[in-house]
């Protein structure tokens, strides 16, 4: 027989299988409450949430005396849409989570009450109130001994390079852009990522945002000629630069603006110096974002010269041929900080979010301090 701590987390699990409706119907055909329910492995939850799109890994839980493999064992791994609350609604956000974190579980052939920890990295958590809320909607969604550990998306890519420890300093620059770093005492700091009306002018959208302007300027005479307007014209099969107003305005995704970089490149690769300058200007400001986290936290020690890791992560940072933004950036931060260590990760940020929770889990273990909670900044 079940003992009554076992009994009753079936229940609330049952009473939240009814409560989250459909998406959860796959665990009453896994007949949990037969003979087998305990024998159920038990697993950690990874998540990496952007303005993209939102992936979820589910990862068997290691035992603590082992060391994690490289590469980590994956059960499943699940894609959904956006989960930024600042871009797509609260309602949106959240059906995107919970459908993401259903498909892993269901893939793997796994349940909500096999998982311990769910750690969830998602881009626009950038206050107090924003953990709160989504700690609100997991508490509401699986059963109360899952441990919860909420993040920016900053801290799953570090984690991706870095076996799920937080030491050292990530670059994302994707569609958008942030720096984020941690000392080994757990202190922390982050530059940029404020979206693209405050300026991270060194994203992807960023990049795109200003070759639309300069296609526009060059149009209408307050701008040298630059191929990026034939080049962008063509891309979007618009036939004038007169259309490139109703299309930037047509869709608010800053995805889909980010989508030129490739074009910005091109034109650059091409000679065109008013591409080359926008991705000069790039660089500048993805560097100058990693250098004021790097000071913050002294890094580089007192004399500027320690090692400290730099993950690099997103598209724009990719080789792209003779122009290679993540490069000339590494080049540029080398001037001051010469103890930089780039890494690529070898992992993807939802495996870095999932590493992570294992990290805590083993920490608050061996502390004795395990506990529902978040981990934050």
């Amino acid at each position: 027989p079940f003992h009554l701590p076992i009994l009753l987390g079936i229940l609330e699990w049952k009473m939240k299988r009814y409560r989250n409706g459909e998406i959860w119907d796959f665990e009453e055909e896994m007949q949990l409450l037969g003979d087998g329910f305990c024998d159920q492995r038990e697993v950690i939850l990874g998540l990496d949430g952007d303005t993209t799109c939102t992936v979820c890994v589910c990862m068997p839980l290691i035992p603590f005396a082992d060391e994690l493999p490289d590469p980590p064992p994956i059960l499943s791994r699940a894609v959904a849409g956006c989960s930024n609350h600042n871009s797509v609604g609260e309602s949106a956000a959240r059906d995107a989570l919970e459908l993401v974190m259903a498909d892993a579980l269901s893939k793997a052939g796994s349940t909500r009450f096999c998982v311990q920890a769910v750690c969830l990295a998602v881009s626009g958590v950038n206050h107090p109130t924003d953990i709160e809320r989504i700690m609100n909607w997991l508490r509401d969604i699986f059963p109360s001994h899952v441990q919860f550990f909420v993040q920016n998306d900053a801290v799953a890519a570090l984690a991706s390079g870095t076996m799920g420890k937080l030491h050292g300093c990530v670059l994302i620059a994707g569609t958008g852009t942030i720096a984020y770093g941690f000392t080994e005492d757990g202190r922390d700091a982050r530059a940029a990522g404020a979206g693209p009306v405050l300026g991270d002018w060194g994203s992807g959208y960023g990049i795109a945002a200003q070759a639309l302007t300069a296609a526009v300027r060059a149009y209408d005479g307050r701008g040298p000629y630059t191929a990026l307007t034939p080049s962008i014209l063509r891309k979007l099969d618009l036939s004038s630069p007169d259309e490139l107003i109703g299309w930037t305005y047509s869709d608010p995704s800053w995805a889909r603006i980010a989508a030129l970089v490739p074009v910005v490149v091109t034109c650059a690769e091409g000679g065109d110096e008013v591409a080359n300058k926008i991705l000069r200007d790039a660089v500048q400001e993805l560097a100058s974002s990693v250098k004021a986290v790097v000071r913050r936290l002294q890094l580089c020690g007192e004399d500027g010269n320690d090692t400290f890791p730099l993950v690099m992560v997103g598209g724009v940072l990719e080789a792209n041929k003779k122009w290679d933004i993540g490069r000339e950036v590494i080049n540029c931060i080398c001037k001051d900080f010469p103890g930089v260590h780039p890494i690529c990760p070898k992992v993807e940020p939802a495996i870095g979010a999932a590493l992570l929770a294992w990290n805590l889990l083993a920490r608050y273990s061996r502390q004795g301090t395990l506990r529902s909670e978040t981990y934050s900044s």
